[in-house]
C-alpha cells in the first residue's frame, strides 16, 4: 500500500478532534484536541496490568525479567529491547533483545497457535547492550550492539544454528535493521548525537558474511534528495564511520528504522522526529515533529522502537514520555494506542505483531521498579486493522 507524506511544512490540526491530530499540509499547527482518542476510539480505564486501552482489546503478561517465563523453565532476561514476531508452523516465536552490559543477547519466547507458550531459550549470549535489531527475509534476527564498535549479530530465532558476528555490516553504536527485500538491502541506525544513516549490501543477498556498507548524503535541510557513497573502512578504527564520508546527513540519534512498499522509516530520539524515506525518488523528509506542535500536548513523544502492521499503521513506542505506543495511520492520523501507568521510570521497546496481525507484543524495559531487573514483556490481543 502506498502511504503519502504525514508532514511537509505543516502539521497537526484540530479538524480530527475524534482521532487525536491529523497531520495536514499547509496547515498551522495546534496542540491535538482529543490527544486520548485514536482510529480504535479513546483509551479506556487501566487494566489489571496497567495498560489503557481502547475498547475490545486486552492485555497480558508473558515474561518478566529474573523469573522463569511461564509454562516453562526459562529465566527472562533483564532489560528486554528490541523484538520481531517468526512464524513457526501454526504458532509463532518472539524475540528480544537485553540492552544490559555485559551479558546482552537475546532470548524467544515459543507460542502455540492459540497464543499459549510452549518454549522458551536464549539465541544469544555475552555480548553488549543490544538494544534494536531486525528481522531478515529468510528468517534471522539481527541482533544489533549500541556501544561504540558495536557490532551486529545474525541470530537464529528457532534455537538451532549458533549466532554469528556480522563485522561487514559496520562497527558502530548500532541501534535497528530493516531489510528491503526489492533493493536487497539492509538498513541500519546509528545511536549518536551526530550518528548517521546506512546501508549494507551483501555480496549475496542472504548472506551477510561481506558485502559493502554505504551511509546516506544529503544536505543539512529537513527534505531533499540523498545519494549512497561506501564508508572506506567498516571497522570504524582509527576514524568513526560516521565521520569518513564528506557530506554524510548527521541525524540526532538514530532508533528505530521500519521498510515497507519502497519506502522506509526510522525514528531520531533527540528531536523526536520519524523521518521517511522515498526510495523510488531518492528523497527525504520529516514525517513527524513533535517540536512543531505549537501549544505543547504533542501526541507522540520520546520515540523509539518502530513497526508496522498489516493495514499500512506504523506503531511508534515512546522511550519516556507518556509511556506510550502511539499508531500513525495511512490517512496520517498520529494518536496514542495505548498507555502503561505506573512506570515513568520505564521506556516502551520491541512492538512486533504476530504473523496473523491478531496480536501485537511488547516491553516494558523497566517495569514498575525502574531498574533492568524490573522488565515485562507483554501481548495485547484485539481487533486490529486488516
Amino acid at each position: 500500500m502506498e502511504r503519502r507524506s504525514f508532514l511537509r511544512g505543516a502539521v497537526i490540526g484540530t479538524s480530527a478532534a475524534a482521532f487525536g491530530g491529523t497531520l495536514m499540509r499547509g496547515a498551522a499547527y495546534a496542540a491535538p484536541a482529543q490527544p486520548g482518542a485514536g482510529p480504535y476510539g479513546a483509551l479506556g480505564s487501566a487494566d489489571a496490568n496497567g495498560i489503557l486501552l481502547p475498547s475490545g482489546f486486552s492485555s497480558r503478561v508473558i515474561a518478566r525479567s529474573g523469573q522463569t517465563v511461564p509454562g516453562t523453565s526459562y529465566t527472562w532476561h533483564n532489560a528486554p529491547d528490541g523484538g520481531a514476531c517468526f512464524a513457526d508452523g501454526s504458532g509463532w516465536i518472539y524475540v528480544s533483545n537485553s540492552e544490559i552490559n555485559p551479558g546482552g543477547g537475546a532470548s524467544a519466547v515459543k507460542l502455540s497457535s492459540t497464543g499459549t507458550v510452549t518454549g522458551a531459550y536464549r539465541i544469544l549470549s555475552n555480548t553488549r547492550t543490544n538494544c534494536a535489531g531486525g528481522k531478515t527475509p529468510w528468517n534471522t534476527w539481527l541482533s544489533c550492539e549500541e556501544v561504540s564498535l558495536g557490532y551486529v549479530y545474525e541470530t537464529d530465532p528457532y534455537g538451532v544454528n549458533a549466532a554469528v558476528r556480522r563485522a561487514a555490516m559496520g562497527r558502530f553504536k548500532h541501534e535497528a535493521a530493516a531489510a528491503d527485500p526489492v533493493r536487497k538491502v539492509i538498513y541500519l541506525t546509528e545511536d549518536e548525537s551526530s550518528g548517521c544513516f546506512y546501508r549494507f549490501i551483501p555480496t549475496t543477498w542472504g548472506n551477510l558474511s561481506s558485502g559493502t556498507l554505504q551511509v546516506l548524503v544529503a544536505g543539512t535541510a529537513t527534505s531533499g534528495s540523498f545519494t549512497w557513497q561506501n564508508v572506506p573502512d567498516p571497522d570504524g578504527s582509527p576514524t568513526a564511520t560516521r565521520s569518513q564520508v564528506s557530506g554524510s546527513k548527521k541525524f540526532n540519534g538514530g532508533e528505530g528504522c521500519h521498510y515497507a512498499n519502497d519506502t522506509v522509516w526510522f525514528t531520531t530520539k533527540g528531536d523526536n522526529r520519524l523521518w521517511q524515506l522515498n526510495l523510488t525518488t531518492n528523497t527525504y523528509e520529516l514525517a513527524y515533529d513533535d517540536s512543531l506542535v505549537s501549544g505543547g500536548g504533542a501526541p507522540l513523544t520520546g520515540v523509539d522502537n518502530v513497526t508496522g502492521s498489516s493495514s499500512g499503521d506504523l506503531f511508534i513506542a515512546e522511550d519516556g514520555g507518556n509511556m506510550e505506543i502511539c499508531i500513525i495511520t495511512p490517512d496520517d492520523v498520529v494518536a496514542p494506542f495505548l498507555r502503561i501507568n505506573g512506570q515513568s521510570g520505564s521506556e516502551i521497546t520491541g512492538p512486533a505483531f504476530s504473523p496473523d496481525g491478531r496480536r501485537l507484543y511488547f516491553s516494558s524495559q523497566r517495569g514498575t521498579s525502574g531498574s533492568s531487573s524490573g522488565g515485562i514483556t507483554y501481548e495485547v490481543t484485539g481487533p486490529f486493522r486488516a
